[in-house]
Order: structure tokens, then C-alpha cells, then sequence
């Protein structure tokens, strides 16, 4: 029920910036505002309880809230299979599959250094943070009948800090590098 409030959350915010009036710097090529754009992006899980590093994929909105700061309703895939040694006196000791899939989504804060650094147009720098849930399912091999807890600690919460940067190679479109504490991205953003 958490997880249908948080993703209806993330649609409203995306509706919602479809009405947000943007105004431009007067400034040419110069950005005061960051929003209407759609990022995509592939990239590596490394969160700790996962134990090694798997693809997924990124996709967020962009939209203005204030001058240099953004809001991004998100959401992320990824999946990854990992082996249990399991057995008792009825079924034979042997390593057991599980296969995860997880897809948190949220909303991520961005405030851009743009400005304060004096960065040329072509270049946006930014940090951010996210926030939301992390949507889990999983899926055992037939036959094991053991603990079917996953990722002990591991908690429904998602959180996660950025640090990247978005390359402009056009009006339109630019190349960002998302470095962040779970789930880094390389991708195209789109700016409508």
C-alpha cells in the first residue's frame, strides 16, 4: 500500500510539471533553471546486501522548484540471482538460486553549482539526493524449503546521495554521469 502511494506520488509530481511555468535566464546560453527533462540511463548497482555489482536501468523527470534546484520523480531496475547452501534430512544439501528484482522509486532533489562555479553553458553540476521505496520480488528454485529471507538489513527504504555532471550537446539533448552511493548512471537527458 506504501509502495501504490509513493508511485501515485511520482505521477502527480510528473503531471504536475506539465503546468509549472519556466522562466529562462535572459542570459544566452546561460541556465538558470534546470527542469523539463527526461533522463535515461543505464549503470551499475553496488549496494552492499546485493554482493556484487548488476546492470539496471534509470529513468527520471526533471522539474523546476526553485532557481537551481529541481525534482525528479524516479524509477529504477534492477535484478541480480545469488546462491543459498541449503539442505536438511529430507532434501539433499546442495546451492540453491534465488532471483531479485528491484525497482525503487521516489523522487530525487538536485540543486545545480552551475553558477557558483562559473561553469561554462555546455556543463551543469550538480548534487542530489533520493528518497522513496525499494519495490522487491523474488523468486526461489523449486524444490528449497528453507529461510526464504533476503538481504537481512536490508531495508524497504531507499536512499541514496549524487554527485554528477550533464555535458549540453545541444539545447535539446546532453550526456550526464550520475555518481551516486548505490546506483551509478551514465545517460542521455532530454530537455523538452
Amino acid at each position: 500500500m506504501k509502495s501504490l502511494k509513493i508511485i501515485a506520488l511520482a505521477v502527480l509530481c510528473c503531471v504536475s510539471s506539465l503546468t509549472w511555468g519556466q522562466e529562462k535566464s535572459s542570459s544566452p546560453g546561460f541556465r538558470e533553471y534546470h527542469g523539463n527533462t527526461l533522463n535515461a540511463g543505464i549503470g551499475l548497482v553496488y549496494f552492499g546486501y546485493v554482493g556484487q555489482t548488476v546492470p539496471a536501468v534509470h529513468f527520471n523527470y526533471e522539474f523546476d522548484v526553485a532557481r537551481n534546484f529541481t525534482l525528479a520523480p524516479f524509477i529504477t531496475y534492477f535484478a541480480y540471482q545469488e546462491y543459498v547452501y541449503w539442505g536438511d534430512p529430507v532434501y539433499p544439501y546442495r546451492d540453491y538460486y534465488y532471483r531479485e528484482s528491484v525497482m525503487p522509486v521516489g523522487v530525487k532533489g538536485t540543486y545545480y553549482f552551475d553558477q557558483l562555479l562559473n561553469a561554462n553553458s555546455r556543463w551543469d553540476f550538480y548534487l542530489g539526493a533520493s528518497l522513496g521505496v525499494a519495490i522487491r520480488k523474488t523468486v526461489w528454485e523449486n524444490g528449497y524449503y528453507g529461510n526464504r529471507a533476503v538481504a537481512r538489513g536490508a531495508s524497504r527504504m531507499y536512499l541514496d546521495g549524487h554527485l554528477g555532471a550533464e555535458y549540453h550537446l545541444s539545447r535539446k539533448a546532453g550526456l550526464f554521469l550520475d555518481l551516486s552511493t548505490g546506483i551509478s548512471t551514465l545517460g542521455l537527458a532530454a530537455h523538452l
